[in-house]
């Protein structure tokens, strides 16, 4: 099989998509089992929260300096890497006697996920069929959140049904990710090394000058948005436990899940619609579907949160896929790596530090009172994208690919 190939692949689509579902499902394994932590080994909603932090630390640290390596390694060598990352990650949460693997997991686990958000998705763009046009924006977006749904779900079942709750989930996952590099090893190179590559190293995103304009209103939707999946993540068992009343790690992984898997539906939906009028409706639906999550937190009624939070997710795949499609209008090829560590950057960045923050307050506030500044939070990234978003202008052929 030839090495390199200037033009995508079927087999390269579909491997790429499976890695990156892969990997991100390895990072939500450990999500449900935070409520057996907690009961069996003391941790407290802090730590609960730095691990977030360390996830997201380390895929911005992942995106910062190695975004843009797979522009000069190649796509494949990079993918290799992340999944070997998150095997390690895997084999270091077979044992949690305390919060240090946690965190260390969690840290590696964003590190491999952050050079995913770069690597795999610019694989995912390389490798898209030409039509439909919405579709690798939607499948770089979605996929992330597919991948944290499946995760976050099969560990859940697989710790509340099986013999053995705090390592068999991980197992599952190594054996994901092996099957994903196989795919990736037998799938064609998209991007020739190049020269440079000590140079990539040096911190540095960026984006085509004609997507500098779209930034700010699409930083809004990745900030806003990521940043609500940041506090399910570091506090979803917490709030089927405390706001909802279930201990079950199955309801735990359902609460976390509520937000991510409807993401798949709106990033197709959004492709009916314009880059700005998926952004705008997107943001509408997200923000006005978080107020109910908070009413339904505060009546502690478990089904009306599930319906809000979809509701949410569904507006967040909208909104994030308008985003991306904006900013990649007029990327190339050697761009879109650099392009997505913007983005993804962005996006962690974007929910580490309101984690960090909500990890202090949780040591004087209660829960739904953090999950309130949530909602200003995503009230205002809804007004600024009503008011702000524009579409980018046509691409040119050369640079539609």
């Amino acid at each position: 099989m030839e090495p390199y190939s200037p033009r995508g692949s079927r087999l390269g689509f579909v491997a790429a998509t499976v890695s990156l579902l892969s990997a991100f499902a390895a990072s939500a394994v450990p999500i449900p089992l935070y409520g057996i932590y907690r009961a069996a080994d003391g941790l407290t909603y802090l730590d609960l929260s730095l691990t977030a932090v360390g996830y997201f630390a380390g895929a911005v640290t992942a995106l910062l300096i190695f975004g843009r390596l797979s522009n000069h390694l190649g796509r494949r060598p990079v993918i290799l890497i992340s999944l070997g990352l998150a095997i390690a990650a895997s084999l270091i949460l077979l044992d949690v006697p305390s919060v240090v693997p946690l965190i260390l997991g969690r840290i590696l686990l964003g590190l491999a996920c952050g050079l995913a958000s770069s690597a795999m998705t610019a694989f995912i763009v390389d490798n898209a069929p030409e039509e439909p046009a919405w579709l690798p924006a939607a499948v770089s977006s979605s996929a992330p959140m597919v991948g944290l749904t499946i995760g976050a779900l099969g560990s859940g079942a697989l710790a509340q049904y099986s013999p053995m709750p705090r390592t068999l989930p991980y197992l599952v996952a190594i054996a994901a990710l092996i099957v994903s590099a196989v795919l990736i090893l037998v799938s064609r190179e998209t991007s020739p090394r190049r020269p440079g590559l000590l140079a990539s190293l040096r911190p540095r995103v960026g984006l085509p000058k004609a997507s500098h304009a779209l930034f700010p209103v699409a930083s809004c939707t990745f900030v806003a948005t990521w940043a609500l999946g940041g506090f399910y993540q570091a506090f979803g068992p917490s709030m089927a436990t405390d706001q909802l009343g279930s201990t079950s790690p199955l309801v735990s992984a359902a609460v976390f899940s509520s937000l991510m898997a409807p993401s798949a539906i709106g990033g197709p939906l959004a492709g009916r619609l314009s880059p700005a009028g998926a952004q705008r409706a997107g943001m509408l639906v997200f923000a006005i579907s978080v107020g109910g999550v908070l009413l339904a937190l505060r009546q502690a009624a478990v089904i009306p949160f599930l319906i809000a939070s979809a509701l949410a997710g569904a507006g967040q795949g909208a909104t994030l896929t308008g985003s991306v499609r904006a900013l990649l209008a007029r990327a190339t090829v050697h761009e879109r790596a650099g392009a997505f560590s913007m983005i993804f950057a962005t996006s962690y960045g974007g929910a580490a530090i309101p984690s960090l923050v909500a990890g202090q307050l949780s040591q004087t506030y209660s829960l739904l009172q953090i999950a309130t500044g949530y909602g200003i939070l995503a009230a205002c990234a809804c007004i600024v994208t009503l008011i702000a978003a524009r579409d980018p202008a046509p691409a040119t052929r050369e640079n539609s690919r």
